[in-house]
C-alpha cells in the first residue's frame, strides 16, 4: 500500500522520490549540508490537519523545491494530492475556531471578519464584516448567539433574527466633566424659570419628554471609562448578565532597546525597536465584571488567595534587604510591617457546559503560584480548588505560563487540569463542590497532551511513558486507568483525530529520518499508511547514522540522557567534541527528527571525520519532569555545565577520547553554555564554538529570565554566577563566536560588551565572525555556510593538531 501511495505521488509530484538511488553521496561537506533545507533535505510536511467533513487532509509542503511552503490538500486514502489554490485558501473556513456544544457548528475569525460555519450543511454565514476588525468570536447564551469584540467592546449576533446588539461601552479616558455654568448663568437661569411661566411650562416638557424617550428606548449598555486601561479578553456569562474583561495597564514609558539594522534597501541604517531588559516594570492586569443587570462595573479582588502575601524563598539570601519598621511616635517598637503582597493575573472566566459554574486560573506575577479557583461574577467570591507552588518557577507541559490546559469535566461538577505536582506533569481532577482532587495518570513520565474525546467518555493523551526519547499516543478511560498505547513506532507522533474519530493523521519522525504524514486506524496495533514521501535522493543516499541513546552518571548522582555519535573509524590523534542543544527547555537527545537538523547533520561530518560527538539534554531540558526542569534555578552554567564535564568525562572513560582534544559548540543557551565552559572549564575544552551567545543575563527578556534568576536589582548573586561575562579572564583555549548583527532575541550589543571585556583581558585567542543580515535564527545558506565552515576549522586546527602546552584533561575543576 505505502509503494502505491507513494506512486501516485510520484506521477503528480516528478520531484518526490519513492527510494533511495543506490548511487552514494560524495563525502559530506559543509556547502553540502547548509544548503537550503528543500534543495537537498526535501520540503517537509507540516501544519497537518483534517477538512470539517473529514475527507481531506490539509498541510504545508514543499515538494516542488520553492522558497517557500504552499498549502496542499490530499484525501485520506493519499490520492489526489494538489497544490491548493489562492482562491480556494480564501474560501476555506480556519483552521482555529470555536464549536458549539453539539459540535454542530463552528465559529471563527478569518482577515478580520467572524463566520459561522454550520459542519452538517457546510455552508457559512457571515457574521460581523467591517472595515474595523472584528475578533475573539465565541458562542454566549449556550449556543443562542454568536459574540465577537470590535473595538475593544463586546457585541453578540442572533443567528436566528440576525440582531446586532452591543453588549459593552468600554471607553479609554475620562469622563467628561458635566459643564453647569458659571454661578452667574446659574443665577440667570433660575431668574428666567421663576420670572416666565411660558419658559418654565416649556423646559417641564421637555424633561418630560426625554424621560419617556428613555423609557422608550432600547437599554443601552453603561459608558465605563478605563483611564490609560487597555481591554481584552470580553466574554458574556451563559445566563447573558454579567461580562468579564480583563484590564490591563502598560508601565510608564520604559526604555527599550534598539537593534541597528545597516544592510536595509533604502541605504539608510534603521533601527528596530526590540523589547525591555529583565527587571523593567511589567504590565498590570485586574479582572473587570459588568452586572447588566445592575448596570454597575467592579474589579475582582484576590486578596483572600493563600500564599499571596508569602516572600519567595530566594530573599533570606538578602536579610540585610529587608526594611526594618519604623519606630513609633512614641518611641515604642512600631509593628512589623506587612508582607508586600505579590501581583497577579487571572485568566478566564471558564464556564461548565450547562453555564452554572465558573473558574479561573491565577497566577502570581513571579510565576512560583498557580491557582486554580471557583468564580461567582454576583458575588465576586473565588473559593480555592487548587493551589501549585514552586520555588523555582510553575511551568511543564500542559501548564506553559499562562491558563494551561484546562476544562470541564462531563459532569459539571469538576475541573481538569494538568499538575507538575507528583515531580511529572500529569492529569488531575478536582471536584468545585467538595475541592475532593484525583490524579487521572502518574508515574515517572510526562503527559505532554490532553483532550477529551468528542463524546466525552475518553482521553486521549500523548506521553513519553515508553521512554523519555519517545512520545506515543494513547487512549484512556474518562476517569482513569490503563493507558493504553495507540501508536507503536519507534520515534515522535504527532496525531490529529479525524472528525469523526475513527483515524489517526499521524507525523511521524525517527532519528534519521525526517518528519512525513500517515494515516492509521484509531486502535492498539494498527498499521501506519504513509502518505508523503518528501526526502530527495540525493539526501537519501547518505547513510545517516541512528545516535546512540547514553546515559551519564552525574556528580550527583541523576542519569543524563546524550545522543552519541560514534565515528566508524575513530581518527588516531582521538578527538571529540559536545554539542549543546539551545533554549535551555528543549529536549534534544531523542527519538525522532531534531529541530537542530543541520546540527544533526554536521555532527554526522564530524563523526566521519573520526571525532565522537556527544549531544547532552542537560538540567534545565524538557521532558524530564520538574526537577530537571529547574536544576538551573538561580544558578545557569551550575548543574547544567556539570553535566556537560560529566559528558566529557563519559568521553575519555569510555569511548577512548583524548582528553586534551575535546571542543564544545552551541546556540543561544548553548552558546552561553559554551562561554561558560571556556571561562570556567578551560582545562576541559581546547575549543569552543559559540554562537547568538548570551553574555549578560541582566541584558535579556524579562520573560524567560526572571524566572529562572529572578530579577537583577533582587538576586543580584544568581545574576552574577550565572553570566559569562564576569568569568572571561579565564580564556584559554581557541574561542571562535558567531552572532547576527539583527539578532532581535539575544542583542548582538552582548556580543559587542564581551568583545570589549576580552580586549582590555588582553586576550588574543578569540575571533567574531558577524552576520550583518542575520536575526536569532540564520536564514540564508550562506551565513550558515560561513558559520560552520569557521566551526569546522576551529575544530581542526584545536582538536587534531598538537595539544597545547598546560592542558590537563577532562577532569573539571571547581568553579567560583
Amino acid at each position: 500500500m505505502r509503494f502505491s501511495i507513494a506512486l501516485r505521488l510520484l506521477w503528480l509530484l516528478p520531484v518526490a522520490s519513492v527510494q533511495a538511488q543506490t548511487t552514494p553521496l560524495a563525502p559530506l561537506t559543509v556547502e553540502k549540508i547548509m544548503r537550503e533545507p528543500a534543495q537537498w533535505l526535501g520540503g517537509l510536511p507540516s501544519n497537518a490537519y483534517w477538512s470539517e467533513d473529514g475527507k481531506r487532509i490539509y498541510f504545508s509542503w514543499n515538494p516542488d523545491k520553492a522558497r517557500r511552503d504552499s498549502l496542499y490538500s490530499m484525501s485520506p486514502d493519499g490520492k489526489n494530492v494538489r497544490k491548493v489554490s489562492l482562491r480556494e485558501q480564501r474560501d476555506l473556513p480556519a483552521q482555529r475556531g470555536i464549536y458549539d456544544a453539539t459540535r454542530s457548528r463552528k465559529v471563527y475569525e478569518k482577515d478580520g471578519d467572524i463566520l459561522l460555519l454550520d459542519l452538517k450543511s457546510g455552508k457559512t454565514r457571515r457574521v460581523a464584516s467591517t472595515a474595523e476588525r472584528e475578533s475573539d468570536p465565541d458562542f454566549a447564551l449556550l449556543g443562542q448567539l454568536i459574540s465577537y469584540t470590535r473595538g475593544g467592546n463586546l457585541f453578540t449576533w442572533n443567528p436566528a433574527t440576525g440582531e446586532t446588539v452591543q453588549r459593552t461601552e468600554l471607553r479609554r479616558g475620562s469622563r467628561p466633566a458635566v459643564s453647569k455654568g458659571d454661578r452667574a448663568e446659574q443665577a440667570l437661569r433660575a431668574q428666567q424659570l421663576a420670572l416666565m411661566g411660558v419658559v418654565r411650562q416649556r423646559e417641564q416638557d421637555r424633561q418630560a419628554r426625554e424621560r419617556q424617550q428613555k423609557a422608550l428606548a432600547r437599554l443601552r449598555p453603561k459608558a465605563i471609562y478605563l483611564g490609560s486601561q487597555n481591554v481584552e479578553n470580553l466574554r458574556l456569562s451563559p445566563d447573558g448578565r454579567f461580562v468579564t474583561y480583563t484590564l490591563t495597564l502598560d508601565p510608564a514609558a520604559d526604555k527599550l532597546a534598539n537593534v541597528p539594522n545597516y544592510v536595509t534597501a533604502s541605504g539608510f541604517t534603521e533601527d528596530i525597536t526590540t523589547r525591555n531588559k529583565v527587571g523593567a516594570a511589567q504590565r498590570s492586569y485586574e479582572l473587570g465584571i459588568y452586572d447588566i443587570g445592575r448596570d454597575t462595573a467592579v474589579t475582582l479582588s484576590y486578596k483572600d488567595l493563600p500564599g499571596l502575601d508569602e516572600q519567595p524563598a530566594f530573599r533570606k539570601d538578602y536579610p540585610a534587604k529587608a526594611k526594618p519598621a519604623p519606630a513609633a511616635a512614641d518611641g515604642k517598637p512600631a509593628t512589623a510591617a506587612k508582607p508586600e503582597t505579590r501581583r497577579v493575573v487571572g485568566y478566564g472566566p471558564l464556564w461548565s457546559d450547562n453555564g452554572q459554574r465558573a473558574f479561573l486560573v491565577v497566577r502570581s506575577m513571579d510565576n512560583k503560584d498557580r491557582w486554580i479557583v471557583s468564580f461567582d461574577p454576583a458575588t465576586q467570591k473565588i473559593t480555592l480548588l487548587d493551589r501549585q507552588h514552586d520555588d523555582a518557577w510553575i511551568n511543564g507541559p500542559g501548564i506553559g505560563y499562562e491558563q494551561g490546559n484546562v476544562g470541564w469535566m462531563p459532569d459539571n461538577q469538576r475541573v481538569w487540569f494538568q499538575s507538575e505536582e507528583s515531580g511529572y506533569s500529569h492529569l488531575y481532577t478536582v471536584d468545585v463542590r467538595t475541592g475532593q482532587k484525583k490524579a487521572l495518570t502518574s508515574g515517572n513520565f510526562e503527559v505532554q497532551t490532553a483532550q477529551l474525546s468528542k463524546d466525552k467518555k475518553q482521553w486521549y493523551l500523548t506521553a513519553n511513558k515508553v521512554h523519555p526519547g519517545e512520545q506515543h499516543f494513547y487512549r484512556m478511560p474518562l476517569d482513569g486507568g490503563a493507558l493504553t498505547q495507540l501508536t507503536s513506532q519507534t520515534g515522535a507522533h504527532e496525531v490529529s483525530l479525524s472528525p469523526d474519530e475513527k483515524t489517526l493523521l499521524v507525523r511521524h519522525s525517527a532519528a534519521n529520518r525526517p518528519w512525513e504524514l500517515y494515516v492509521m486506524d484509531n486502535k492498539s496495533g494498527a498499521k501506519m499508511r504513509q502518505l508523503t514521501h518528501s526526502t530527495t535522493p540525493e539526501f537519501e543516499s547518505y547513510k545517516w547514522r541512528e545516535p546512540e541513546i547514553v546515559t551519564i552518571q552525574a556528580r550527583d548522582g541523576a542519569q543524563v540522557y546524550a545522543r552519541l555519535y560514534r565515528p566508524a573509524q575513530q581518527d588516531p590523534t582521538r578527538p571529540a567534541v559536545v554539542f549543546v542543544h539551545g533554549a535551555g527547555y528543549l529536549q534534544n537527545a531523542h527519538k525522532w527528527w531534531s529541530q537542530y537538523f543541520r546540527e544533526y547533520m554536521f555532527n554526522n561530518l564530524l563523526a566521519d571525520r573520526g571525532y565522537t560527538v556527544l549531544d547532552i539534554d542537560y538540567r534545565g531540558s524538557s521532558g524530564y519532569g520538574r526537577n530537571w526542569r529547574t536544576g538551573i534555578y538561580r544558578h545557569m552554567g551550575g548543574k547544567d555545565l556539570d553535566d556537560h564535564l560529566d559528558g566529557a568525562k563519559l568521553l575519555v572513560d569510555k569511548y577512548n577520547v583524548d582528553p586534551q582534544r575535546i571542543g564544545i559548540y552551541g546556540g543561544s543557551y548553548g552558546g552561553f553554555i559554551t562561554l561558560m565552559a571556556m571561562f570556567t572549564q578551560p582545562d576541559v575544552f581546547r575549543a569552543g564554538g559559540a554562537l547568538r551567545s548570551v553574555t549578560d543575563w541582566a541584558h535579556y527578556n524579562h520573560p524567560y529570565t526572571a524566572n529562572i534568576l529572578n530579577e537583577p536589582y533582587t538576586d543580584s548573586l544568581a545574576y552574577a554566577r550565572s553570566s559569562p561575562i564576569y568569568y572571561a579572564e579565564g580564556l584559554k583555549g581557541a574561542l571562535l563566536m558567531c552572532h547576527g548583527m539583527v539578532d532581535t532575541n539575544v542583542h548582538f550589543q552582548d556580543i559587542v560588551r564581551l568583545s570589549q571585556r576580552l580586549i582590555e583581558l588582553g586576550k588574543d585567542n578569540w575571533e567574531l565572525a558577524v552576520y550583518p543580515m542575520e536575526d536569532h535564527g540564520f536564514v540564508e545558506p550562506s551565513s550558515w555556510t560561513d558559520e560552520y565552515k569557521r566551526i569546522l576549522k576551529l575544530f581542526e586546527t584545536n582538536l587534531r593538531g598538537q595539544p597545547a602546552a598546560g592542558t590537563t584533561g577532562a577532569t573539571g575543576t571547581s568553579r567560583p
